[in-house]
């Protein structure tokens, strides 16, 4: 079953180092190190090397990091005919502090990734095969996400909605999404629910259900995830690891459950299967260098089971 990510591409330049520097602090000593990123890439590249058939639309600079990335997604197996490049904006960058615990801290300079319009994603849509499933984030404009969502309601396909990083949407939006997957803060700030626990977590997700979503998974850490289907919640927990980067652990859970729903698995096992690939991708440093590929997941689970 076909796939089609819309969202960022990135280069990522990562610095890990003891603590996060409070503001107006320095902090010397770490290490450095670049490493492709971008939710929607990060989400796209995941979805790919879980075994899923993945068309990724996005836009890059034409420079360096752009003409790496797309040689990255094309060494994935990724169908890159829709990575677009832009002859004005550079590449997207994100500049990443992570900390002993593996907690970071991140700030992106979009660049490309503004500039992917919705004359751009239609255009690629109506040249492509139509998907059966869509993955969304929110680091490109919000018409674009906004055209997505319609093409998806128009034409009958499941729409999973990341909304990160967090943003408040419109009810028009929110009725177009199958499935959404914001974590805790998001969560809240969509409906002004606090989340801390099981209890508030199916609360905000009773909240977005009431807005039109489909069906709610909230993503809790290393608690695992709270998923709603509409009539009842269950909580899913995470196996247990050391987190050495949480920076795309989000991002692995999207693609892998994206590639589990397109292989025909229920609600509940997709999303266990996305929350062993995150606990997986936190155990390594990076985003893109830490996503587990297939035949990690099926080891550890045999691992967990025996």
């Amino acid at each position: 079953m076909k796939i089609t990510v819309v969202g960022s591409t990135n280069m990522d330049m990562v610095v890990k180092t003891t603590h996060l520097p409070a503001p107006g602090e320095t902090v010397l000593g770490g290490s450095f190190f670049m490493n492709p990123g971008g939710k929607g890439a990060n989400q796209a590249v995941a979805a790919a090397r879980l075994g899923g058939d993945v068309t990724f639309i996005t836009k890059i600079g034409n420079d360096v990091f752009g003409k790496q990335s797309s040689q990255l997604f094309d060494d994935e197996g990724i169908n890159i005919s829709c990575i677009l490049a832009d002859r004005e904006q550079p590449s997207g960058v994100a500049l990443i502090t992570v900390d002993d615990n593996g907690e970071n801290s991140i700030v992106v300079a979009s660049g490309a990734n503004a500039a992917l319009t919705p004359v751009d994603v239609s255009t690629c849509l109506n040249r492509i095969e139509k998907a059966e499933i869509m993955l969304l984030q929110l680091e490109i404009p919000m018409d674009t996400v906004e055209l997505v969502a319609d093409y998806a309601a128009a034409n009958n396909i499941r729409l999973v909605v990341n909304p990160a990083p967090a943003n408040i949407l419109s009810e028009d939006l929110l009725k177009n999404i199958h499935i959404i997957t914001p974590n805790a803060t998001e969560a809240e700030m969509l409906t002004g629910v606090k989340v801390t626990d099981e209890t508030s977590a199916e609360a905000a997700a009773n909240v977005l259900h009431q807005k039109g979503v489909t069906k709610v998974i909230i993503t809790m850490g290393k608690a695992g995830a709270l998923v709603f289907d509409g009539t009842e919640a269950k909580m899913v927990a995470a196996p247990k690891v050391t987190a050495v980067d949480t920076t795309a652990a989000g991002d692995v859970f999207n693609g892998a459950l994206v590639v589990a729903l397109a292989e025909g698995q229920d609600l509940i096992k997709a999303v266990e299967f996305s929350c062993l690939a995150a606990a997986l991708s936190v155990t390594k440093l990076g985003a893109q260098s830490s996503i587990p590929y297939r035949n990690e997941i099926i080891i550890n689970r045999l691992q967990l089971n025996a």
